[in-house]
């Protein structure tokens, strides 16, 4: 994409409002993911939508973490992470992690295994994508975590559980093309 001085000049010179940004970014429909570590600095896991491919060579991705968040240190810690992308009928787990549970309560409402690298992975996740961490940027109240994925799960043509418009939404899967 390519941007002349012409289209520059009619951005508004007035910040964009938290709430302004927060109502444009609810236009965006995102993956539910479950993201989880396990390792020196305990279990933990929470739920999120910012999580985003970076490149193919070698494989990587990106999880975004607020830096207040109660389980950030764990995170920082163990320095790996599995990427649990939810299916439809997972709204109660994504709503257990994204809540004020405990960890504990927060693991009990699913079956889970270790991956490669330890962390956490949902037995009954639509993908699963076991990671290290391999960079970490701070940008404004969040750490963007750079993830190196070091395995795969993916269940195929399951269904996908999204969020948009601050609901959840159900999209059927779909046979691979061929």
């Amino acid at each position: 994409m390519h941007a002349d001085s012409e289209t520059l000049a009619t951005l508004p010179a007035a910040p964009v409002s938290q709430l302004a940004f927060r109502d444009a970014m609810s236009s965006l429909a995102a993956a539910v993911n479950v993201i989880t570590t396990d390792g020196p600095g305990g279990r933990a896991g929470f739920t999120a939508t910012a999580v985003c491919s970076v490149t193919d060579q070698p494989p990587t991705l990106l999880v975004c973490i607020n830096r207040s968040a109660s389980v950030y240190e764990t995170f920082i810690e163990n320095g790996l992470l599995c990427v649990n992308t939810l299916g439809n009928g997972q709204q109660d787990l994504s709503n257990l992690f994204g809540g004020k549970r405990s960890q504990q309560e927060r693991f009990d409402g699913g079956q889970w295994e270790s991956g490669v690298t330890g962390a956490p992975i949902l037995n009954s996740a639509k993908l699963a994508l076991d990671c290290k961490v391999t960079q970490s940027v701070s940008v404004g109240t969040h750490d963007i975590l750079f993830c190196q994925v070091l395995d795969i799960r993916h269940q195929g043509e399951s269904d996908a559980l999204v969020y948009f418009a601050r609901q959840y939404h159900h999209l059927p899967g779909v046979a691979p093309a061929a």
